[in-house]
């Protein structure tokens, strides 16, 4: 739901690369949005293969209740904003590095 309420519409393939998961693990995600009426699903009309999601009026709704939770949660930890940025660099490079010995 970030990726869409940041750039919407966005094709599956284009949320994947935004979400770095492939077309099998995020489908089933999206049929499951689309059934709870956040998202719509639609064949591109230029490629058949392709498939534009988009935000419902319910799916924008969302977002309101979700801004509130950020601060909630930094509340519930009784961290500083400061610390948690910190630990968000130091982990995004400990999954960088992983990936790199991976070999992706």
């Amino acid at each position: 739901m970030l990726a869409l309420w940041e750039n919407s519409p966005l094709s599956v393939r284009e949320i994947g690369d935004l979400l770095q998961l492939d077309s099998p693990t995020l489908s089933p995600l999206l049929k499951r949005l689309a059934a709870s009426g956040l998202i719509t699903r639609e064949r591109s009309g230029d490629d058949e293969r392709r498939l534009h999601i988009d935000l419902t009026a319910k799916g924008r709704e969302l977002r309101k209740a979700a801004e509130k939770i950020p601060p909630a949660v930094i509340a519930r930890l009784g961290m500083e904003l400061s610390e948690l940025t910190s630990l968000h660099a130091a982990l995004t490079k400990v999954i960088g590095a992983a990936r790199d010995a991976a070999g992706e």
